[in-house]
């Protein structure tokens, strides 16, 4: 079954190169569309990832009327499920994805990914118990990481070295187009079902559950991207008759094996270009911090609106959404940043976002605050003001959270040969998912809310903001060496 498997995923074989006078013709065509099937293809990877962080106040007002309580570290234990398994699954699907053809690999993974994840509002013993949501979210998270493994893969085969920090900053935007049409879509679906999924109590009363639409719809729109991208993506542009990338553009900047392009043993892969590489090392423990206040700050945003602020379903996605679109001119500027002042290099653009990203979160934490002086000194609603300061905040989190996260990935890549560009990207994500979002994010800040209140979770989120900013810090000089070295 293994070797049918393997078979069935292996990258496809290098086809005679096209004649001279089309070679330039057919790449551009093909670097468009592999990039475009790329960047769709992560963005319906969120369609199907966050989704209860956006039902969860609506599950919880269902659950609570049929007699049952969700507090929040139990949402967070159930939303972690999602985490905890991406974290180990990005990292090993990344040693495989270096050795598959990245079009099977990224379609089957997102249609696999929504079927499940449509299961979740379609059946109700999918939400039975805290349990059951945990191991389908376990599910999900593992058919996840066969997302980004990949991307990684066909953007170090397509684009190169010197070109690569703008063009994979504009493609890392993509989660976050992603992530915010998951809250436009889950409105839609909540709307959808508003009128259709309804349960009866034992007493005759009826309980809307509407929040499945959360789970559906988004869902159902993934499965049609995923086919998009069987359309749009190639391998490699060997398998399409093209040279190398390096090649094509006279760019042999990257680091080198002896064949860039050969397959490597997992073992070879991870102890000779990952685990002794210490620079990575570092990168990873900045990529926990950063990834603790990417997710502490998003998926908490809705229950944390809903519950405390007041704000209503709709305005609470709404603001979600915001947060996620801010991401894309501030990782694209960030990505600019990089390549236009710091020559490619990442770190010095990350610690500035981080500061920036820190001053945020403050600003978040204290909206309330804040308009209740500026509607006390202005004599105007209060209301209107501290949704405008919280959209705001979220909105200024957003554009500056995103880069250093798009950044990281970057370095990770660009430390390595080609071909160990998933097994690293992969080890990164491991401390970025599984400490950073799973055990941070998901279940400690989940349980800090339920015994020390929301003020102790914007403490943990600030406090990460620091250690992230000190150990971005930390690879700048390391980074500035090796990209002397290389050259």
């Amino acid at each position: 079954m293994s070797n049918i498997l393997s078979d069935f995923f292996s990258p496809p074989k290098a086809k005679p190169l096209l004649p001279e006078n089309k070679i330039a013709s057919t790449y551009k065509k093909m670097r468009l569309k592999v990039f475009l099937g790329a960047f769709f293809g992560y963005a319906g990877y969120y369609l199907v990832r966050k989704n209860m962080a956006l039902a969860s106040p609506e599950m919880q007002k269902s659950v609570a009327e049929g007699g049952l309580e969700l507090d929040y570290a139990q949402i967070g234990f159930a939303m972690s499920g999602i985490s905890i398994a991406y974290a180990f699954s990005k990292f090993l699907m990344g040693s495989l994805s270096d050795r598959s053809d990245s079009r099977k690999f990224l379609v089957i993974g997102l249609i696999l990914s929504a079927l499940v994840m449509m299961s979740v509002g379609i059946f109700p013993f999918a939400t039975s118990s805290v349990a059951v949501m945990f191991l389908f979210m376990l599910v999900i998270g593992w058919l996840s990481g066969m997302g980004w493994p990949p991307c990684g893969r066909i953007m170090v085969h397509w684009f190169s070295q010197n070109e690569r920090s703008f063009k994979m900053s504009i493609w890392n935007t993509s989660h976050t187009i992603g992530s915010g049409a998951l809250g436009n879509l889950a409105t839609v679906g909540m709307v959808l079902m508003a009128g259709i999924c309804t349960v009866t109590l034992t007493n005759g009363s009826e309980i809307s559950q509407a929040w499945r639409g959360a789970f559906i719809f988004p869902s159902a729109v993934a499965v049609v991207i995923a086919l998009f991208c069987w359309w749009a993506i190639r391998d490699t542009p060997q398998s399409c008759g093209l040279p190398p990338i390096d090649e094509y553009r006279k760019d042999f900047s990257a680091k080198k094996t002896k064949n860039d392009e050969e397959k490597i043993p997992f073992k070879t892969l991870f102890v000779e270009y990952v685990f002794k590489n210490k620079v990575l090392w570092l990168i990873a423990l900045a990529n926990a911090f950063v990834y603790l206040v990417r997710y502490g700050a998003g998926d908490w945003s809705v229950t944390y609106l809903c519950t405390m602020l007041g704000f209503s379903q709709e305005q609470g996605n709404l603001a979600f959404s915001l947060h996620n679109y801010a991401g894309v001119p501030g990782t694209i500027i960030c990505g600019w940043i990089s390549s236009k002042y710091f020559k490619g290099r990442c770190a010095p653009a990350n610690v500035i976002y981080m500061a920036l990203v820190l001053l945020g979160i403050i600003l978040y934490w204290k909206a309330t605050s804040i308009a209740t002086l500026l509607s006390s000194a202005f004599g105007t609603d209060f209301h209107t003001i501290l949704h405008t300061i919280v959209y705001c905040a979220l909105i200024f989190v957003g554009f500056c959270i995103y880069g250093p996260v798009a950044l990281i990935g970057v370095q990770a890549v660009n430390l390595v040969p080609k071909n160990a560009a998933g097994t690293a990207a992969g080890f990164v994500g491991l401390f970025g998912y599984l400490i950073g979002d799973a055990i941070l994010a998901k279940i400690t800040m989940g349980s800090i809310v339920d015994h020390m209140g929301w003020n102790a979770s914007f403490w943990l989120m600030i406090i990460a903001s620091i250690l992230a900013l000190i150990f971005c810090a930390t690879t700048w000089k390391k980074e500035m060496q090796e990209s002397k070295t290389e050259r």
